[in-house]
């Protein structure tokens, strides 16, 4: 299955024990098919993959394929701080039928060298042979484009990245001398449009985790040229992104899916829930997004 396209990091719905309420993901999984996604990315920072243990992990994901019966893709976030507890993630997963592996470098106050972060992600590729997209997201570890290649020309099973930085000339520079056969792509929420114009392959970021059917709208009008109705549902979504932006992002994502009829669940602790104030913007844009769903 190809790596490309509108590709969700779906919520992880808890309870008020803060256990994972498994009946509510599998609306999440049935939502983001219904609106006619690429694939799904289970585990990743919108899902709250860093509050997800091992065993967490594995069952999301098995549900995940459950639901998905590999009509789509499947990609399954790691989010670890050392080697060893990423491929103990990775060796927990690797009998589902996943399509790619989302992995942040490590992300603790810690940095490594590059050369360790090239063996980090190696020690990976050599534990399964799932292919690997590198999540660069981390500010304190964030990779640079010859890094990156690097890895992905030394790595084969390293197959793409996706790019987290708001700064457009790190993609293009990214893109200009990208490896022949791998990917990037677009993490960058607030300019999905041009990203997609300069040859981003598709995303995995929170706005397709929120309003995942105008992002498939967004990138077919990209694909079929439509530019003038590109442009309309980039503004709409930048005016909905600048209202769930903030330190509690996956819990404005789950408010959005709320409001969608879903039943999106609670963020984990420490995590504050959506306030009233936040409410209030996330549903006057939400409204105005969601017409071009149609």
């Amino acid at each position: 299955m190809n790596i490309e396209g509108i590709i969700p990091p779906v919520v992880t719905p808890f309870d008020r024990d803060e256990n994972i309420d498994e009946a509510a993901f599998r609306e999440v999984i049935r939502f983001n098919i219904s609106k006619g996604v690429n694939g799904v990315c289970v585990g990743g920072s919108t899902g709250e993959g860093h509050t997800l243990d091992t065993t967490e992990l594995a069952r999301s994901v098995e549900i995940a394929a459950e639901e998905t019966e590999g009509k789509i893709s499947l990609i399954a976030g790691v989010i670890a701080n050392s080697t060893r507890s990423a491929v103990e993630k990775v060796n927990a997963i690797d009998r589902l039928p996943i399509d790619g592996l989302q992995v942040t470098p490590v992300h603790y106050v810690f940095k490594p060298t590059e050369d360790a972060t090239y063996e980090h992600f190696s020690r990976m590729a050599d534990s399964s042979d799932i292919p690997i997209v590198i999540y660069n997201v981390v500010p304190w570890n964030y990779l640079n484009p010859d890094l990156l290649n690097r890895i992905m020309t030394g790595i084969p099973n390293v197959v793409g990245v996706k790019q987290s930085a708001g700064d457009l000339k790190l993609m293009a520079d990214l893109l200009l001398n990208l490896p022949e056969g791998k990917l990037v792509l677009s993490a960058v929420d607030a300019l999905l449009y041009p990203s997609f114009v300069l040859g981003a392959h598709g995303t995995i970021a929170a706005n397709p985790a929120a309003i995942p059917g105008v992002c498939v709208k967004l990138w077919e009008a990209v694909q079929s040229g439509d530019h003038a109705k590109a442009q309309e549902i980039h503004l709409a979504m930048l005016r909905f992104w600048n209202t769930i932006s903030a330190g509690n992002l996956p819990a404005n994502v789950k408010y959005s899916l709320a409001k969608q009829g879903l039943k999106s669940g609670l963020p984990r602790m420490p995590m504050s829930v959506t306030t009233s104030e936040q409410a209030a913007h996330i549903d006057r844009e939400l409204e105005a997004v969601l017409h071009f769903e149609a």
